[in-house]
């Protein structure tokens, strides 16, 4: 037998024992799988294991097929390199499968079973963008190193990307505000879902449905959906009815006529809003002689009441009671009065008779 049908045979037989052995491997790791891992109570173990079942077999059999072709003497000196460089490339694309593969795997056990125990919904809304952004930045760095490897000049590129990066920046600006707005709405928590809030700029309040990257949907009383841009938010003053707990107080104006006991109408709307079932016994209710209006001795009458979500109802009664009260006591609610004096016209002309005569 000549030396180069020697050579070729070696190669073959190379070649077969590493794909045998690729499969032996992955027997290897299943039996592993079942046998040992399988008894822990994390998934973690068998993530790694899916990522390195596949890379593991393709480098068993691609280490097998190079050391075979280098067995064989018949292979042109020039094509050496360039099947160095093909090895490098496979290589580096089944480390780049492991890597992706990992990565995936990583964040898909992250999110089911670490971050459905903790308190905050950040990593929950982060995860998809996470793994996004991590993929995104290994496929580039793979596809930058193997063209770095054939001597493509990447710098090029490189500024390329970043130009183009800038642009886009400039581009989607305003969505990229609300996107750092909401980033940030959902690591300082301002508000959650659920909470009542009023965004006092726009006039618009309601309790808050959902915290996306780019608004925050919020449902108003009237039942209708408002999507507010995040930067819009973090721009004004929002007031949340939740925090720190359910707890409000209530206020309205009332004005008594002049003349009025001002201890007598600050007593009897007090006892009238103590009667009432709705109202806070154990907090204190208060009528406070603000200021001396046009037509009335104007108070503010406050209380509390142990949810926010009752304040429109709890004003209507309030105002109710106080008015019925104050009637009993025969206290007087003035309604606006204006004097207006005025000069008759035949006093005018007469005025003006005499002037001409002077």
């Amino acid at each position: 037998m000549s030396p180069e049908l020697r050579e070729i045979g070696l190669a073959v037989l190379i070649v077969a024992t590493a794909w045998l052995v690729g499969r032996l491997s992955k027997l290897v790791v299943r039996f592993v799988g079942t046998k040992l891992i399988g008894r822990t109570h994390t998934q973690l173990d068998d993530v790694i294991l899916n990522a390195v079942d596949f890379p593991l077999r393709g480098a068993t059999f691609v280490g097998g097929l190079e050391l075979a072709l280098s067995r064989i003497s018949l292979i042109p000196v020039d094509w050496l390199e360039q099947i160095d460089l093909l090895f490098f490339v496979v290589y580096f694309l089944l480390v780049y499968i492991f890597l992706y593969q990992l990565i995936g795997g990583l964040i898909f056990w992250y999110g089911r079973e670490v971050a459905g125990q903790t308190e905050t919904e950040l990593d929950d809304r982060f995860l998809d963008l996470f793994r996004r952004i991590a993929l995104l930045v290994l496929t580039v760095v793979v596809i930058v190193t193997v063209l770095g490897r054939y001597g493509i000049e990447v710098s090029a590129l490189v500024t390329t990307l970043g130009i183009g990066s800038l642009a886009i920046a400039l581009a989607a600006q305003e969505t990229l505000g609300d996107m750092i707005t909401g980033f940030t709405i959902m690591v300082d928590q301002p508000f959650r879902v659920g909470d009542r809030v009023e965004i006092q700029d726009i006039d618009t309040w309601g309790d808050v449905v959902d915290i996306g990257l780019r608004s925050t949907r919020i449902l108003t009383r009237d039942n209708r959906m408002v999507s507010v841009p995040n930067s819009v938010i973090g721009k004004g003053l929002v007031v949340n009815y939740s925090d720190p707990n359910t707890l409000y107080r209530v206020q309205t104006h009332v004005g008594v006529a002049y003349g009025t006991d001002v201890e007598q109408a600050r007593q009897v709307m007090i006892e009238a809003i103590r009667a009432q079932d709705w109202v806070m016994k154990d907090k204190k209710i208060e009528a406070l002689f603000l200021q001396f209006g046009d037509s009335a001795l104007n108070f503010r009458v406050r209380c509390w009441i142990e949810h926010y979500v009752e304040t429109r109802r709890i004003l209507d009664k309030m105002n109710t009671a106080l008015y019925q009260a104050l009637n009993e006591a025969g206290i007087a609610i003035p309604f606006p009065q204006r004097d207006v004096r005025l000069i008759s016209e035949v006093k005018i002309e007469s005025a003006s008779e005499e002037k001409q005569y002077d």
